[in-house]
């Protein structure tokens, strides 16, 4: 029997560089009150949003992705031809094939990196990040590029009142490289696909193609709705608080260390009420920072750990160094949380 030569990479993982990109429209609250009968001070208590980014025509997923890899390679200190390879985690890449990642590897001027898309909602950064801490170790890529990017605006019901003010638009990216030292901890990551009800798309692809144009929802004028991400917002507030807590001390707990030697905690930017209930949950100290990037930014998805990340380290409200607690959590249901030294 033949012998399989072992692969051999570097002996750990660190992120090395991080990039975001926002587009330029910035929506406030008042945008989202035209449609639903609401107010600013309604969304903002039960959101925390006060704004929201939302693409134009010429940000499109693939724009917004390469504007923050080319961010995210100038602070990892790289060339882009060192990338072995693309993870980018969206949803709302609406060409099914293919995906949207080679249009990236290849206009980043990578050497044919290998590239594919994931989907995993809210998770995707997090399970893109532990890809490709697998890939580096495992000596496949020396460098790989995992972007979190979302054009949510697309799929979003502006006449729903329960999730028009929650979605916005944008891209984050890092760099993971090899490292001397643990830079990325172990991941606790998984499913509860029995919950996967609470957050979906309203209408499948497959129902404008067989036409059946009399089961799909009219707006109030009408017309066909676009499918839009809708979800059951007790349901998914109750798991996120109290399930997602666990999640997060489970990775503390594999990546051996309390939250007193935290320095950041990261979660998906969900619902400020959300990471409110996650940080007392845990019982961080008063020393952690904490990312509520949602403010500014709305929910972005997949985007949205990415983008906190370089917004904090961008603010000096982070240093390079930092020991960081990242949580993903959404559509799925899935989740992904492990420790990193921030970059």
């Amino acid at each position: 029997m033949a012998k399989i030569k072992p692969s051999k990479g570097a002996p750990y993982a660190r992120i090395l560089g991080v990039g975001g990109y926002r587009p330029t429209r910035v929506v406030p609250n008042e945008v989202i009150l035209e449609k639903i009968d609401s107010s600013d001070e309604w969304i903002r208590s039960r959101s925390g949003i006060e704004t929201r980014h939302w693409a134009g025509p010429e940000e499109t997923v693939a724009a917004m992705a390469i504007e923050a890899s080319g961010k995210a390679i100038a602070d990892a200190g790289i060339d882009a031809e060192r990338i072995g390879a693309v993870v980018v985690s969206t949803v709302s890449h609406f060409s099914q094939t293919p995906a949207v990642a080679t249009e990236i590897a290849d206009k980043l001027g990578t050497d044919k990196a290998a590239a594919f898309d994931i989907s995993a909602g809210c998770a995707g950064f997090g399970y893109g990040l532990t890809l490709a801490k697998g890939m580096v170790v495992e000596g496949s890529a020396e460098y790989v590029l995992v972007i979190g990017v979302e054009r949510l605006s697309d799929l979003t019901d502006l006449e729903d009142r329960a999730t028009a003010f929650l979605f916005g638009d944008g891209a984050g990216a890092v760099i993971v490289g090899p490292a001397q030292e643990p830079g990325i901890g172990p991941t606790v990551w998984g499913s509860e696909g029995d919950k996967a009800e609470t957050i979906k798309q309203t209408v499948p692809w497959n129902r404008f193609h067989i036409g059946d144009v009399g089961a799909l929802p009219l707006d109030s004028e009408g017309n066909v709705k676009f499918p839009a991400i809708t979800q059951e917002g007790q349901a998914v507030f109750r798991w996120a608080v109290f399930e997602m807590a666990k999640v997060a001390q489970q990775a503390l707990d594999a990546a051996g260390i309390t939250p007193d030697d935290l320095d950041v905690f990261i979660p998906h930017q969900a619902n400020v009420r959300i990471i409110d209930s996650m940080v007392k949950t845990l019982k961080l100290p008063e020393h952690v920072t904490v990312a509520r990037d949602i403010r500014t930014t709305g929910n972005t998805s997949a985007a949205s750990i990415p983008l906190a990340m370089e917004r904090l380290l961008a603010t000096g409200e982070a240093k390079s160094g930092d020991t960081a607690l990242v949580i993903g959590f959404g559509a799925g249901l899935v989740y992904a949380a492990t420790v990193v030294t921030l970059p």
